[in-house]
């Protein structure tokens, strides 16, 4: 009796790709929902006369805030860098262009603290103090976040699995784009119109 060939093998179900892409949307809504509040009590704040939303004391470190929102674009071509250079197995690259994408993490993580330090807000003195934290913090988390995965794909990329398997780099690309479009909102709603 003659056997069968085995089966040819499963198509990779690429999880990390989809979770990554999934936790990014559940993200981008927690984000939205925060914003959203953050806009609606400001406008019922300033519609009652003789209000203020932000305090008047409080300035906003704008050179900081606009140099968080430019290091986005490094980050991008980092992140772009990193996919190009796996797809060609060139492990030295990948490695070199996720640990670029994790320092501009750890300046952006310094950037935020500078602000939080130039503004001087005590995060139970009003709504707008507390909506600034809770807004800020949030991003700070996702943006730890974002170093550690930019962390874990370099280590991979060092070991030589980054080039082979190249859905780890793809996925870290698409959480740091998604914490670019999350700074943009957060930055012109924030920082911009205050």
């Amino acid at each position: 009796m003659h056997a069968l060939p085995a089966a040819p093998s499963p198509a990779p179900r690429r999880q990390l790709f989809v979770g990554t892409t999934v936790a990014c949307g559940a993200g981008a809504t927690l984000f939205a929902g925060m914003l959203a509040l953050y806009l609606r009590f400001r406008q019922a704040t300033l519609a009652v006369a003789g209000s203020e939303w932000k305090p008047a004391a409080t300035k906003v470190p704008e050179v900081a805030t606009n140099n968080i929102l430019a290091s986005f674009l490094a980050a991008f071509v980092f992140a772009q860098w990193a996919i190009y250079a796996a797809k060609r197995g060139a492990r030295a690259q990948a490695c070199l262009a996720l640990s670029l994408t994790a320092l501009v993490a750890v300046a952006d993580l310094n950037g935020q603290a500078f602000i939080w330090k130039q503004m001087r807000l005590a995060i139970a003195d009003g709504t707008y103090q507390t909506f600034f934290y809770a807004l800020t913090g949030t991003f700070f988390v996702l943006l730890l976040g974002g170093l550690v995965f930019s962390l874990v794909a370099a280590f991979r990329a060092l070991g030589g699995r980054a080039t082979t398997d190249r859905e780890v780099i793809t996925a870290h690309a698409i959480y740091w784009y998604f914490l670019g479009a999350a700074y943009v909102a957060l930055w012109f709603v924030v920082y911009v119109t205050k």
